[in-house]
């Protein structure tokens, strides 16, 4: 696969260089970009962006930005990025901006008549040549400008016409993908020759792939709702295409690696079981590595592979390469301090994870919320002479959490609403505040820390220590309002840690504590679905599938409205999909 999907990595500075001269020099209103001279040129930028050359690659695809269908989509497609990374609404604009006019350039290329429904009846009166090769090129260009389109709608403001407007976008690509499936049989059933049928392809296979993955991952009472407006998914389609994808000789090649990567080393973890194929994920970054040693991206997954081994050493490692190997895009900083972060959370190392959780407040727009409450969550862990020394004030900081939460959509993010609930034992209108127990490994368990943890026994055997003090120090503290919630999260992280270590019986202990405590509970009610969704995986790792089934069922159905409860839906869809697996095939 290294020769084979990567034959664009040859491509040398140099080159990029002669080639964006020529495009200087050649841009006009009169001049026009041929199909090949496209796909080459756009290559080329992706071979730039790889290897960290950010701008070079914008200013290689600009001056035909609004000329060539590829340039077009290139150009946007990082403009896009950036904005997702940086979350400023400047760059938010800025990257609508440039999706329209991609989708503009796309349009002067797809065929007059095509629309959705018109291309459909093309097919069904198999006039399949009536759509040139340039013309199939631009239905892919169209289909992937309004899908980046409509994500970057979505986060645009809280206006519900925007919103609708997103979901149409998604609907209308979705569409094209689906008869662009159906073109690309048709080629292959008639043996049609195109010169660059292997880049058609690889559009296809990305776009079909990725929607059938991520859709696969919603829900069931979504995917219902879905199916009913005629979406589908299918998670094993899904990723059969993406893998098709990535062993063919397109472009878009590494473009379906990395939507497998992303599958395996961050959905599956954050949205699904977190029982992860490390296996795939190496096999498939190993040509990328090799091609780009010093690639942001190879870099940023190569270390979240050696996270998800549980080789947290390593991972530190490359995390500070990643950090040091360019300084263009300081959104890339932010992601590797978000891991750097967690990764001292999990050695309990909390000057550390302060110190990254610090960095990513000052620097990062993505959710300061979040941030503001991770800060503040771990500086609770530290002893009070400790905390001094950072000159912080932690009440402070738990008080500033509210007013930072943001609307994406008209709503507000889950994990923001979280930490602001959380906040709340701080609230001035209190007569004192009442401390949070353990809040940084509560946030670990929130964002599936303990599925990364599992992997290092002396880890794991640490945060026990850690639980069972805390869980000391509560049965000597006076009952308040927040006492049995307290007790609760408590029981619930105790279990995680005894599950990792194989005690099955304690952890079952714990979890049935939780269980049993629900009409207890006065505050943090999402801890019972969360703690049966653990009790199922218990159950499921003593051979009691069926069991197990049962009690991710009752969590599913029985509880409504508490913290997070789409997430944890998202991670009960994805254990119910693995675990029926065999008896419905």
């Amino acid at each position: 696969m290294a020769t084979s999907n990567l034959h664009f990595a040859s491509c040398d500075t140099k080159q990029a260089s002669r080639q964006r001269e020529t495009s200087h020099m050649s841009s006009s209103p009169s001049a026009k970009m041929d199909l090949k001279s496209g796909l080459e040129e756009c290559a080329v930028a992706l071979n730039l962006f790889l290897n960290n050359k950010f701008t070079d690659a914008l200013e290689l695809l600009r001056p035909w930005a609004k000329e060539s269908m590829y340039h077009a989509l290139g150009y946007s497609t990082i403009v896009v990025l950036q904005a997702v990374m940086t979350f400023e609404q400047q760059d938010i604009q800025k990257g609508i901006s440039a999706m329209k006019d991609a989708l503009q350039t796309c349009q002067k290329y797809r065929k007059k008549v095509t629309v959705v429904e018109s291309f459909s009846s093309l097919l069904s009166r198999g006039s399949l040549e009536q759509l040139s090769e340039e013309e199939m090129h631009a239905e892919i260009c169209y289909a992937e400008c309004l899908l980046q389109k409509a994500a970057l709608t979505f986060v645009q403001d809280e206006n519900m016409i925007n919103f609708i407007k997103g979901g149409l976008k998604i609907r209308t690509s979705y569409q094209i993908y689906k008869e662009c499936l159906s073109t690309l049989h048709e080629i292959q059933k008639n043996k049609l020759e195109q010169e660059f049928f292997y880049e058609f392809e690889g559009g296809v296979k990305l776009g079909t792939g990725a929607f059938n993955l991520m859709l696969s991952l919603l829900p069931a009472r979504i995917i219902r709702l879905l199916e009913f407006i005629g979406f589908s998914g299918n998670r094993e389609l899904g990723l059969l295409q993406l893998r098709e994808g990535a062993s063919g000789r397109s472009m878009r090649s590494p473009l379906c690696c990395l939507t497998i990567l992303a599958f395996h080393t961050y959905i599956s973890l954050i949205l699904g079981t977190g029982e992860v194929n490390v296996v795939e994920a190496e096999r498939l970054l190993a040509p990328f590595l090799q091609q780009f040693p010093n690639g942001s991206l190879m870099l940023f997954y190569h270390a979240r592979i050696e996270l998800l081994k549980g080789n947290i050493e390593e991972a530190q490692e490359i995390f500070r390469k990643c950090v040091s190997v360019q300084e263009e895009w300081k959104q890339f900083h932010h992601l590797c301090y978000w891991e750097l972060m967690w990764i001292y959370v999990f050695q309990q190392n909390w000057m550390l994870a302060y110190y990254y959780s610090d960095l990513l407040c000052k620097e990062s727009k993505w959710s300061k919320a979040t941030y503001v409450f991770l800060k503040a969550a771990i500086l609770s862990m530290l002893p009070e002479e400790d905390v001094e020394a950072t000159n912080e004030n932690v009440t402070a900081l738990f008080r500033q959490v509210e007013s930072l939460k943001q609307r994406i959509a008209g709503k507000s993010l889950p994990t923001e609403k979280f930490a602001v609930r959380k906040a709340r034992r701080y609230s001035p209108s209190l007569p004192a505040p009442v401390k949070l127990v353990l809040p940084a490994l509560e946030m670990m368990y929130v964002w599936n820390g303990f599925s990364i943890v599992s992997k290092r026994k002396d880890l794991s055997e640490n945060l026990l220590v850690t639980v069972e003090k805390a869980e000391t120090a509560l049965q000597n503290t006076n009952f308040n309002d927040f006492s049995v919630d307290d007790e609760c999260l408590v029981k619930l992280l105790k279990g995680c840690c005894l599950k990792n270590l194989q005690r099955p019986l304690q952890a079952e202990l714990c979890f049935n504590y939780v269980v049993e405590s629900e009409k207890l509970l006065k505050y943090d009610h999402y801890l019972v679905p969360f703690t049966l969704f653990e009790l199922a995986f218990l159950y499921k790792s003593q051979g009691e599938i069926d069991k197990a089934i049962k009690v991710l069922e009752t969590a599913r159905n029985n509880y409504k409205d508490y913290s997070l409860e789409s997430r944890l839906h998202f991670r009960i869809q994805a254990a119910l999909h693995l675990w029926r697996k065999p008896s419905s095939d």
